[in-house]
Formats: structure tokens, sequence, C-alpha cells
């Protein structure tokens, strides 16, 4: 039985995918690894220096940079919603990477023009901005071109990488972590080489040079990844995602008034639909009753789009709905690491940034976590995980959601850390006139790296794994989306703050005001989302609780159990008390006789 039921599920998996028995696996993602480390090379390497580059030849203020800064990353992580749905529903995975590419190339190229040319550069005006008309219209397309195609890029190339393993092959679908463990590494080695190589070429010697390196790496991460072809697995597209999650909320409004009837067989669903298309059937659950009516088919009428949606289509939206406060808790410490590529950045300017006669680029210190975090990614793929394997009995070692909050902890520990060196900085120097080293920064830097790898890793894992198939690169955006709206709300703090402390201070000067960063109260502001990060981390920690993995929901076969129950009968234990990844191990224990292994605690749903 457990034989037929494998077989079953790759030929459904197999019916999804243009593939053959020579394609996917590790061997296809070498590809993809090659190109994102290429192509956050540039990328990278500018999301540190650009506020420099902004400061100094676009002749922005602090605050003006920082928030320019902000803004083009955020709108760059929010169009990785773009290149998700375009790649779900319209183009395949690849060829949307292949496409947002070449927009990515794009603005490298305008961006050049304007680095290399000053008479297409402002001069300075003592304002917060002072690029206007022709230039402004030069400027903005490059760097929102750029934002355009990296955002695409990541919208569409870790659903690509996840792809070439079948999460319901128990063989193939215990890799899709390690793949995402190893894509983290290929973007960390390449963003290494960005931010000493490109940043140090950028900022001593021409900005147009290291804007042409980067166009470069990009092109040829572009060619690697079109390299690859014969070897992946690509989805055909499908419906879009978008699509379905309307359809569902339009025929749950016009349903509004039908009653749901008792009998879950009474709703709507199309019982050949996984052999048909291999879809995924998804079960009914008891979560957000009022969806379900989307799944009524009033007397009368014939099954039809915008008619009535089938319970499969519903549950897909309720579990889009369950991830939402997911993403909500993790923004903050987004918002926490736009500090690191604006305002730690602007300390690094004033601080000690020679060693021995060597001048280290203010926009390389980043270089520190990701040392850190490309020598931590083998030892928690090689050494932490086979030791968290055996103490939890948890296939990933953790759950998913308990590495995003270490994560979430850590970064509230590090912006605690960078107010404190920033108070002795400021100190030192204006007190006594000594600038202290640059590697300062290099403890808070460290922390939040180790935050970002448990952090990003665990909610491209989370998302990729608990989406439905149809909308797994929409739904790997999703964490991208937590980025981008943590800029945004990185540059909204720093324009609410600087508001509010101006008015209430006795000289009327706000905490970040103006370009003197030695007359400001960075560390305040550091405090100030320390703070907010301990608390968002009590949020965070209700809404993982609450939250159900998919393989938890109960099944049909559960609704017999309840039976079961009610008549004095024990009933036979079922995915809702397994761990989300360890279900086919924990099966074909019942089925022998053993006792499943239960997981317990308040994040091992």
């Amino acid at each position: 039985m457990e034989t037929g039921d494998k077989t079953e599920d790759i030929s459904d998996f197999n019916s999804q995918y243009k593939m053959n028995k020579k394609q996917g696996g590790f061997r296809a993602t070498i590809f993809i690894f090659v190109m994102m480390g290429l192509e956050n090379i540039g990328f990278v390497a500018n999301m540190v220096s650009l506020v420099v580059y902004f400061m100094v030849v676009m002749k922005f203020d602090l605050s003006g940079a920082a928030t320019t800064v902000t803004n083009f990353l955020g709108t760059a992580f929010t169009l990785t919603l773009l290149g998700g749905f375009i790649s779900d529903s319209y183009l395949n995975r690849l060829n949307t990477s292949l496409l947002f590419g070449a927009i990515e190339v794009l603005g490298y190229v305008l961006l050049i023009v304007q680095a290399r040319d000053t008479k297409l550069q402002p001069l300075p005006c003592g304002k917060s901005s002072c690029v206007k008309g022709g230039k402004a219209l030069l400027f903005y397309s490059a760097i929102y071109l750029m934002a355009l195609g990296a955002g695409g890029i990541r919208g569409s190339i870790p659903a690509l990488g996840a792809d070439q393993f079948n999460q319901k092959d128990p063989k193939e679908r215990k890799f899709i972590a390690s793949f995402f463990n190893w894509f983290l590494l290929s973007i960390t080695i390449g963003a290494t080489i960005g931010v000493t190589i490109v940043v140090w070429i950028s900022t001593e010697r021409s900005w147009y040079l290291g804007f042409l390196i980067s166009m470069l790496t990009a092109v040829a991460g572009l060619v690697s990844v079109a390299f690859g072809r014969p070897f992946y697995r690509v989805r055909v597209p499908g419906v879009s995602p978008l699509t379905k999650v309307v359809q569902v909320l339009v025929v749950a409004v016009r349903n509004r008034n039908l009653k749901i009837p008792e009998n879950p067989d009474e709703l709507f669903e199309v019982h050949d639909q996984e052999s048909a298309s291999g879809a995924e059937c998804i079960p009914r659950t008891k979560q957000f009753r009022l969806l379900d009516k989307a799944a009524i088919l009033p007397e009368g009428f014939k099954p039809k789009a915008w008619r009535v949606c089938s319970v499969t289509q519903v549950e897909e939206v309720k579990i889009l709905t369950r991830m939402m406060p997911i993403i909500l808790s993790t923004i903050l410490m987004n918002t926490c690491l736009a500090q690191l590529q604006t305002f730690s950045i602007a300390q690094g300017r004033v601080m000690n940034v020679y060693i021995g006669s060597f001048k280290v680029p203010a926009a390389s210190i980043p270089v520190i976590p990701l040392v850190f975090m490309t020598i931590l990614v083998p030892i928690y793929e090689f050494a932490f995980l086979p030791v968290m394997q055996r103490i939890t009995g948890h296939p990933n070692g953790i759950t998913h959601l308990q590495r995003v909050g270490v994560g979430l902890v850590l970064s509230a520990i590090s912006m605690t850390i960078a107010g404190l060196v920033e108070l002795k900085r400021k100190n030192e120097f204006n007190n006594h006139g000594y600038k202290i080293s640059l590697f300062w920064l290099s403890i808070h830097y460290a922390i939040f790296g180790i935050a970002d790898m448990f952090t990003l890793v665990g909610l491209m894992d989370f998302f990729y794994s608990e989406a439905p198939a149809g909308m797994r690169s929409l739904s790997t955006s999703f964490s991208w989306l937590s980025l981008a709206i943590g800029y945004f709300l990185s540059s909204a703090f720093v324009e609410f703050i600087d508001l509010i402390t101006r008015k209430l201070t006795k000289n009327r000067k706000g905490w970040l005001d103006g370009a003197d960063i030695n007359a400001n109260h960075v560390e305040l502001f550091y405090w100030f989302l320390a703070v907010l990060s301990v608390l968002n981390f009590g949020n965070y920690l209700y809404w993982a609780s609450w939250y159900k993995y998919k393989e938890d929901i109960p099944t049909a076969g559960n609704e017999k159990d309840d039976v079961l129950k009610e008549a004095g009968e024990t009933p036979n234990l079922k995915v809702g008390l397994l761990d989300e990844t360890s279900e086919p191990q924990e099966r074909g224990k019942e089925d022998e006789g053993e006792k499943p292994n239960l997981k317990e605690g308040v994040l091992d749903q």
C-alpha cells in the first residue's frame, strides 16, 4: 500500500512538471546557486553602498539618502510578488527569471551612464534632495528598473530551485530545507565579494566601474541559469493564484446568506481533480468558516467559475490567510535590517577605517556578518542539524517557525548592542576627539547575520512547504514581501521619529535631523527598534502557536476518528498530532504497531 501511494504521489508530481528522469535534484540547482551568487555580487554591494553614492554624488542629505535607499529596496522586494505571480500564472519560473534579469541589466546600464557623466549629476543645493528634471528622470528610472528586475528574479528563482525536489517523495522532500540553506550560502558568497571588492572599487576608485562590474556579473548570472535549462524540472504555469483567491472572496460574498451544510460532503469538490490535473486535493478545515460559503453550489445552478469554488480552492485561500500573521510578525526584524544598510554605514564613515595603512570602505563592514554566515551555514547543515534531528526527532532539526523565532530574538539583541556602540562612538568623538575603530560595528552586524541566517531560510522553506503547488512562487515571495514592508516601515519611522522628536526636544532638533550624525541621536532610534522588537516577539509567539501546519490540518480520516471518539472507541492517531515533515515515517510506525513520536512545545505544531 505504501509503495502504491508513493508511486501515485510521484506520478502527480510528474504531471505538473515537464521533466524526465535525468532532470531535477542538486545537479540542477548548481546553476541556480551560481546565478544567485553572481547576481548578488552587484545587488548586495549596491544595497550597502548606495547610501554613500546618494550622499556624495547625488547630493542627498543623511535622512534623504537613507529613505531613498530603503524605498528602493522596499520596492525591489515588493516586486517579488509580481515575479511570483507571473511565474505561477503565465511564464514558467525559469523564463520569468530570465525576463526580469534582462530588466535589471537595463537599469544598470542607465545607472552607469549617469555615474560616468558628471553633467548628468546634480550640483549641491543645501536641500534634502538636489536631483531635478531630466537628471531625476534618469536617476529614478535606473534604480527602479534595477528594483523591478531584482524583485522579479527573487520572486521566481527560489521556487524554481525547490521545484527540483518532489515534496511528496520522502527521499526528496528532506532536501528542500537543505536547498534553501545552500541557496542562502550562494547569496552570502556573492554578497561577500560584492561588499569587499565591488564596494572598494566604487568608493575608492570609481562609481562607474563598480556599477559596470555589477552589470557584468548580473549578465554572467543570467547566462548560468539559462545553461541549466536541460536539467530543470520546469513547472507548467496554471491558473493565476490571485484569480483563484479573488474568486473565493467574490463567491463567498455572493453566497453570504446561504447556510453552510452540516455535512461537509455536501460542499462542492471536483473529486477527480487529483487524477485529472495532478493538483493537490486539500480536505476541508474548520478555520475561517465564512470562506466555506464559496463552496456552496446554489440550487438550480450548474458548477462554473465565479459561481462556485471547490473545497480545495477555498482551502488554498485559507492557507494563505493563515500565513498572513506570520508575515506581519517578521516585518519589524527587516526594519532593523534596514538600519545596517543606512545609519550603520553612515556611522562607519566617521570612524577609524584603517587597518594599518589600508583604508577599509565603511560600506564594506557588512562583510563581517557575511563571513559569519558563510562559515555557519555549512556548520548548521553538517553539525547542528544532525544533532538537533537526534534530539527532537524532527527531520529539519527544528520547525520552520522555531527557526524564525530564533532570528527575531537575535535581531532585538543586535539593535540593543548597536545603540550601545553608537553611544560609545559619539562619546569618544564628541568628548575626546577620538575615532573608535570601524570594527566596533561588527558586533551587532555579526549577531544580525546569524539572525538573518535563521529567519530568511526558515521563512522561505515555510512558505514553499505550506503553499499549494500552484502558488509556491507567490508564496516564497512573501519572505521578500516582509523585507519590503520592513524597508518601507524604516522610511516611515525615520520621518515620524524625526518629526515627533523635533517638536518635543528643547532645541527643536530631531533625533535624526541633518547630515551631521555626531549631533544626532541614532542610538535612541536603535533602542526604540529594540523595544519594539521585544514586543513584536511576544506577538509572534502567539501567532506561531496558533498556526497549524498544512499536514496538521484534520483530514477526512480525522472526522471518522471524531465519530469513534464519541462512541467511546480509541481513534487512530493521524497527522493532526504529528510534526509537519515526519508524516510518512510516523504513519509507517503506526502501521507496524509502534508508538508515533508526538511533538510538544509552543512552536512544534
